[in-house]
Formats: C-alpha cells, structure tokens, sequence
C-alpha cells in the first residue's frame, strides 16, 4: 500500500482509488475517521490509520457500521471534519442512524463513503447504495477514477459543511480497486477546537420532526442548486447527438471506450454526471434537448435512469418525447458488472452498427497462453485453514449424531462453507449475524414436531460485530442450538484488520481485548475451547455440546489464521510428505479423500506418478491431512 502522504501538493502518485479518496479526506482537513472493514472500502481507514503518527487525526476500525457513523458524527458535531467507510451491506447496518441523523444535520463536514460491489465479487450482494442517498435526502457524488475520487472527497467536505449534512460519496469495486495518477493538493491539519455546544442541533419533540423534515428538503434544494456549477460533470460529443449517453461512475470509461471502438464520437455524445442526487436539473435539460434518443450506462440498477425519466416526465412540455436505452429496454443487463463490449453491444444494436470483435487468431492465441500458465483451481479456503478442519469436524459430528442436524452460516471466509471447500456444511448464509438469529428460531421449534440438531457459526470478528444481540436473545428465550465460534485471531476476509478480542487498535498499539470465553460464560452458557486441528478432539467436543439440550452451548474454534501466522512468520508446525507407496492412488476406495473431498490446496495429485503430493511451497505445515487419510499414506514429522 503506499503511503498517502508520500508526496507533497503538486506532485503526481499513483494512487488506488480508496487511497485516494483517503488523500482527498486529509487534504479536506480531515480529524476523525472510522468503519467497520469490508471489501471493497478496507483500504480507505487502512490508508489513514498508516499515517495517525504524522498527520496527528484520529483513526479507528469501529465494531460495526452503525456505531461507526455514530462516532464519527459525534466527532462532526463538536466541529471536527470526519469520514465513515463501509461496503454497501454495511449501509443496511447503518441506516437506521442514518435515517434520524439526515434530520439533525451535522456540524463540521461528514462524509460517508459507499463502496459497492457489482457482481458481487467479495459479497453476498451485489447491492446498489444509491437509492439511499433519495430515501435518506442526502447528496450523492460519484466518482470515474482515482483523481476524481481524491477531488470529489476533497469537495464533499466543503458541500457537507455548506447544507449542514451527511454527503454521500459512492464507490464501486473497479474505482476503488484500480491505480491511476493523482495530482496531489496541499495537506492540511485539522481543527484542534473540539468542542460541542448542543444548541447547534436543536432537540427533537414530535411537533419539531415535521419541521426538520423541510428543512432537509431545503437543504437538498440547495445541493441541487451547487450541483448546476459542480466541476465534476461534463459533456463531450457533437453539438446535436444522434445518441446521448448519460453516465456515471465507472460507466463513463465504459461508455468513451465503447464509443471510440466503434467510430462514433461525431455521432453520440456522453454525458457524465458525478453529481448523481439530486439531479442538476438545468444542466441535465440542456443535454437532453440535444436529441431524442438517450442510453443510460451505470451500475447496477438504473436508479440514474429512472431519475432521469422521472424529470423528463415533469418537463415533458419543453422537452418532448425521448427514447431511452438502458436497462429497463433490456440493452444493458441490470445484474452484474458493465464493460466496454456489453456497452458496445448496446451502442451496435441502438443504432445499427458493426460490432468490433476480437481477431479469431487473436483470441486463440490469448486463450492458449493463459491457458498454459494458468492453472484451473476452484475458489477454496488457504492451505492450513482452521475453518476447513472445523468443518470437517461438524461434518463428522453430525454424521455420527445421525438425527439430520445442519448449520447456519453467516458472513466471513467460513462462508465457503456453502461449497465443496467447506464440505457443503452451511446450509444458510443471509446477513452477519443472521445465522445466530436463524438457529434462535430454529431453536424454539420443538413444540411444532422440530427434532434436529441445529449449529450455527461465525467468526470473532462478526460476533462483536452482530452476534451478541441474537445471542442474548437465545439466552433469554432459551433457545436450543450450538453456537461455533471460529476465533482465527483476526477479521481475515477483509485483510487481518483488529477487533476488540485481538489485543490491538487500528493503529496498531495495545488495546483492552475482549474476552469472548469470559463474555459468553457471563450469560450462563455452557462454552467449550477446542484446536480445530486436532480433529478427533473437535468431533468429540461438537457431539457432547449437539446431545445438551439445555439452552444455549457454545464451542469455541480457536486457531490463528494461516496467513496471520505466515505474516508474524511463526514456524510451521510440521514438515509435511506423502508416501508414495502407501498411496493407493486411484484404487483407494476413498475416492481420493485428500485431494478430491478434503481440498487443501497444497495437496495435488501427481498425474504422472498417479498418487497424491504434497505442493512445498503452498503447505503451511499444518498436519491435519495426516488424520484424514485412510491409508495413512500423508506423513507429518516435527518440523
């Protein structure tokens, strides 16, 4: 990652886009700055927490969205500039904040950065933000690149402070995640005058919600107003377009590229729009009067589209019928990432031109070379997972209690728990910490005929983070399932970000570390603590806790992750080898367990030898495959 105080005002780096938009928070005067990590947004708290020392702001990693926004706002009310990062899911965590703080306004700048994820690529969702930003009220800004996003963040501040509210700063995964220079602007130091004074506010009383309800009708009315001048839209193309694209965000590069491929820059023009909602009304009247054929190109949902007929329907007189593309015409798919050649395939059906296709020799050739370098692996945990050997263990418990027991999943690594790497266990996977909340319900079912075990799992990271509501709530209820907690040490699928159980703060010093053994014991519950690698042990403690039908249990699966423990580059346990003659190969009789079921990606098979191997430079050393192999063929030696 580099360092977003590299270079001074002037200089150009070359920046990833959530780098940037942190850049852009520091030249904004930023103070305080928080979220919950969450692919795509990580980097952006990643970023500034790296330079707390130099830059003297405060930087945390907060134990969820909600709480997140709620510390940063309170930051902006006692008049210091704050930012809150959070991937579209966490929005869902955060509104119901977000929802009251739009009526009190805000003091200092706050803006809330949404980094989206289209296709789903690192989510559970490919859910789209933007229809928030006119459910909540609240300016909405989108960036194209890395410059864009550094300037745009810079400029929210100074809008958020101008109308007294939140903006709203949307990302998407191929902004967020893609380098390009950046022209750097002068840092600057924030305020050291924290102080709150209440009346800023105003109280709330239920006489009083109507009234701050319009004036944050007003305050959008203004934004609308600014938006009409913003530098951040633009339009290039012919004075009277055949076609008008109308854009925003990444579509944009998709859109020019598409045009230029097909040798259309005389005849269509592009609208960009990075002032998304409210609308610029006047500015964005002025293009459409260009013509009567427009295409809108953005991801995911056509929430700019749909704006954009809304307008055309309450101007219908000045601007006549127009003919709109996009993805309620069935051009563009309204699921899934955008590109250039879905873009050009809209372009060439609209308007009836030759798509540009690849050169046949070309494509041949391109697929005989990756095809040579790459080899074909199926999405699966690390070498050395301990969530793959937990569950291997619930796999085996709950084929030995033999009564139809199941899992509930939720959101982390383990979430590939749904697939082969994870033997298929996770029969459910919804939001975090659904899966507790599910087997609440799940637990109280026997009245009604409900006889199966029921485990759920999460990880430490999300049972701060969402877990212990539900919890208690099974607690109190008395529910009847068996809690897994997979405490790996750290919030891995995000990039080893802390969290109040790993002893460190976002800054990387001590921190007070949450119990989580001593936390659930204070409820009454029965917990247990087991190595996830040593199989037997897990099995056998998972099948004890199944067969309690007092409540609530919990069994603790604690092992660090295998790349934490890479990173402190602590020593591998064992050195791992296969005998070749105790391997059966194919005529084994477990249909090659290791390397067909179990899956650990530093197990290949040796086509040429017919047996399994070890891969000495992906084995971490764990040892586990040494317990699963019926032929005793895999040996672990101390290393």
């Amino acid at each position: 990652m580099t360092s977003i105080t590299a270079y001074e005002a002037g200089a150009s780096q070359l920046l990833m886009g959530n780098e940037a938009i942190a850049r852009g928070a520091l030249e904004a005067g930023l103070g305080f700055a928080s979220a919950y990590p969450g692919t795509p947004s990580s980097e952006i708290i990643g970023s500034l927490a790296e330079v707390t020392r130099e830059t003297d702001i405060y930087v945390e990693w907060s134990v969820n969205e909600k709480v997140a926004l709620e510390a940063a706002a309170a930051a902006s009310f006692a008049g210091v500039r704050a930012i809150v990062a959070m991937k579209q899911n966490g929005l869902n965590v955060a509104s119901d904040f977000l929802m009251n703080l739009n009526l009190t306004g805000t003091v200092a700048g706050l803006v809330l950065v949404l980094c989206d994820d289209p296709s789903g690529l690192s989510s559970t969702n490919e859910q789209d933000s933007r229809p928030a930003a006119k459910w909540a009220e609240l300016p909405l800004l989108e960036p194209v690149n890395s410059q864009e996003a550094k300037d745009m963040t810079k400029w929210a501040f100074e809008l958020s402070e101008e109308i007294k509210n939140v903006c709203l700063v949307r990302s998407v995964t191929r902004v967020s995640h893609a380098r390009g220079d950046v022209r750097l602007g002068e840092l600057v130091s924030p305020s050291r005058q924290a102080r709150f004074a209440p009346t800023m506010l105003g109280q709330f009383t239920p006489l009083l919600v109507p009234i701050k309800h319009s004036f944050l009708h007003q305050k959008v009315s203004k934004a609308r107003e600014i938006f009409e001048s913003s530098p951040f839209n633009w339009y290039t193309g012919p004075e009277a377009p055949e076609l008008l694209i109308v854009t925003s965000g990444s579509g944009w590069y998709y859109s020019l590229e598409a045009v230029k491929a097909l040798g259309l820059e005389s005849s269509v023009g592009i609208l960009k729009l990075g002032t998304t909602w409210p609308l610029p009304e006047k500015l964005v009247q002025q293009h459409l009067a260009r013509t009567d054929k427009v295409m809108v190109v953005e991801e995911v949902d056509p929430f700019l589209e749909g704006n954009l007929k809304e307008l055309v329907g309450d101007t219908f007189a000045i601007l006549g019928p127009l003919t709109f593309y996009g993805k309620r015409s069935g051009h563009l798919p309204s699921f899934g990432e955008l590109d250039p050649d879905r873009v050009m395939a809209a372009l060439s059906s609209i308007l009836g031109r030759e798509r540009v296709a690849v050169e046949p020799d070309y494509a041949k050739k391109a697929q005989d070379l990756t095809g040579g370098l790459m080899q074909t692996r199926m999405i699966g945990f690390c070498a050395g997972c301990p969530h793959r050997a937990t569950l291997w263990s619930v796999k085996n418990a709950l084929k030995l209690d033999g009564r139809g027991g199941f899992v509930t999943g939720d959101i982390g690594c383990y979430t590939l728990g749904l697939g082969p790497t994870g033997f298929f266990q996770l029969k459910t996977v919804q939001a975090m910490g659904s899966g507790v909340g599910l087997a609440c319900g799940f637990g109280k079912l026997d009245k009604l005929g409900f006889d199966q075990p029921v485990l759920t799992v999460c990880g430490d990271s999300t049972f701060f983070h969402a877990v212990i509501p539900a919890l208690i709530n099974a607690v109190y209820n008395q529910s009847n399932f068996t809690l897994i907690i997979l405490d790996n040490s750290a919030t891995a699928m995000t990039g080893f970000q802390p969290h109040p159980g790993t002893g460190a703060s976002a800054l990387g010093e001590p921190a007070p570390s949450v119990d989580i053994e001593g936390l659930c014991r204070s409820l009454g519950i029965r917990v247990g603590v087991a190595d996830p690698f040593d199989l037997q042990d897990t099995t056998s403690k998972l099948l004890n806790l199944m067969q309690d039908d007092g409540g609530v249990r919990v069994l603790i699966s604690r092992r660090k992750c295998a790349l934490v423990r890479a990173k402190e580059e602590e020593k591998a346990a064992y050195k791992v080898r296969v005998d070749s003659e105790k391997c059966r190969g194919e005529s084994c009789g477990c249909n090659r367990l290791c390397t067909r079921i179990f899956q650990c990606p530093g197990l290949v098979w040796d086509a040429d030898s017919q047996t399994a191997k070890i891969d000495e430079v992906i084995c971490s050393g764990c040892g586990v495959c040494a317990d699963i192999c019926p032929a005793s063929a895999i040996i672990r030696e101390v290393a």
